[in-house]
């Protein structure tokens, strides 16, 4: 099935935003570490929490997390210190293309018995639990904040406690600041103490503690998106429960889109975010729009979209994590985008850019808006099985309406009632298109 997002002239809405599955599923794994008294509120209901749920619940012996990925990082870690069990941690096609060898041997290094049942550094994985000693441990860390994550939450479980140290740039860090503050919270002994060192003493989790997962970040991003593309210049989008203080390194969000035209306002009486159109300067927008993505690469897809539509030049940098994702995100990009005329530019496996637009009215943001609409080739946005694909092209639709999405229940991955919340706007129904 194909789908067409179609969006009302008035952009005014008031929306309840899916819960963090980044914090789900942290919470769920430090649950099942301090003991059955503990447990999750608001948890999330997408597919991701749904798989680890199933899991951490039924333990079977073969357990498929389909395209789960902080699942695989996370559930490798946690059976590998749980004695006496035995399993194997197998997904989706594209899950076992995906490289997970830095976490297997880091484990083993600390005592755990974990195979590879096919491929060489790649899933499915077999894993006999036992309980690890520890100790120090030097691993990479610009590839997955998710495997140092795994590794810490277990530490406390490992005899010596874990002394971890950082090898190189540090990938999505604000991720790793998450794991630490709810370990903390749980009752674990975890600081950092040295820019690059992390030490957990061993020990154990307090049983009994009661995390509260808030909205996800990550999914305000979409929302933002939309206000920056609606040609409504009284656009205004409450997003509910999200936290001015949050764990959540998406939370940078609200600061990204205000060189495109996006305000954010904490209305603490009513516990929403308000986003507002915002003045950009014609100078300003005309500039080039440089950032450094490595602490927040799942929001470059949105903002990659964004900026194309609007014909803002920009150069958005640390995003080598984007090719191991559920797809190659950099080339999807490129494949997709091109399909409006836009040419996406690919450096060193860590630059995406753009400062060339297909239209005779190049840079036209801000100037003159909405800007003229790119022209759709026909051929629908592929998603590759990847559910931010289709949430980031879904607001170009306000630029350019018409154009269909492939595959779009991709997003019950991380946001089951994206299409939904976007058919309230207008209170119809998103026609489907043949495929």
């Amino acid at each position: 099935m194909n789908y067409t997002p179609i969006f009302p002239s008035r952009l005014q809405a008031r929306v309840m935003l899916p819960a963090s599955k980044s914090i789900s599923n942290r919470a769920m794994l430090l649950c099942a570490l301090s003991g059955a008294m503990s447990s999750v509120e608001h948890m999330a209901t997408c597919d991701d929490t749904y798989v680890m749920w199933r899991a951490l619940s039924e333990r079977s012996k073969v357990i498929d997390i389909q395209a789960a990925g902080t699942a695989m990082r996370f559930l490798t870690a946690y059976f590998a210190i749980c004695s006496g069990e035995e399993h194997i941690l197998t997904g989706t096609e594209r899950m076992c293309q995906r490289p997970i060898a830095p976490l297997v041997q880091s484990l083993r290094a600390l005592g755990a018995n974990v195979s590879y049942v096919e491929r060489e550094g790649f899933p499915p994985l077999y894993i006999r639990g036992c309980r690890l000693d520890g100790g120090d441990l030097c691993v990479t860390s610009d590839v997955s904040s998710q495997y140092i994550s795994a590794l810490l939450m277990i530490a406390p479980a490992m005899k010596q406690g874990l002394t971890l140290t950082l090898r190189g740039p540090i990938i999505s860090r604000p991720y790793i600041e998450m794991t630490l503050s709810m370990m903390r919270s749980a009752g674990a002994v975890a600081q950092w103490v040295a820019p690059n060192v992390v030490r957990v003493e061993p020990g154990s989790y307090v049983d009994g503690k009661i995390f509260h997962v808030e909205s996800d970040w990550s999914a305000a991003s979409y929302w933002y998106s939309m206000v920056a593309l609606s040609p409504d210049p009284a656009a205004r989008v409450a997003l509910r429960q999200l936290d001015r203080e949050s764990l959540q390194g998406d939370a940078a969000v609200q600061h990204y889109f205000r060189p495109l035209g996006v305000a954010t306002t904490f209305d603490e009486d009513h516990q929403e975010v308000v986003l507002t159109k915002c003045d950009v300067s014609p100078e300003e927008a005309r500039e080039v729009y440089r950032l450094n993505l490595v602490n927040q690469p799942d929001l470059a897809q949105t903002l990659v979209v964004a900026c194309a539509m609007l014909r803002r030049p920009f150069r958005f940098e640390g995003l080598r994590s984007l090719r191991i994702k559920e797809t190659d995100r950099m080339e999807a990009l490129r494949a997709e985008l091109a399909k409006f005329g836009f040419e996406l530019g690919i450096g060193d496996d860590n630059v995406l850019s753009m400062d060339r637009f297909p239209a005779a009215d190049d840079l036209l943001y801000m100037t003159q808006f909405p800007a003229s609409a790119p022209h759709w080739d026909g051929r629908p946005i592929a998603t590759y099985h990847d559910h931010r694909m289709a949430m980031a092209f879904a607001p170009a639709a306000l630029i350019c309406p018409g154009f269909s999405i492939a595959d779009p229940e991709v997003v019950s991955k991380s946001y089951p009632d994206f299409w939904k919340d976007i058919e309230a706007l207008s209170g119809e129904p998103t026609p489907t298109v043949a495929p």
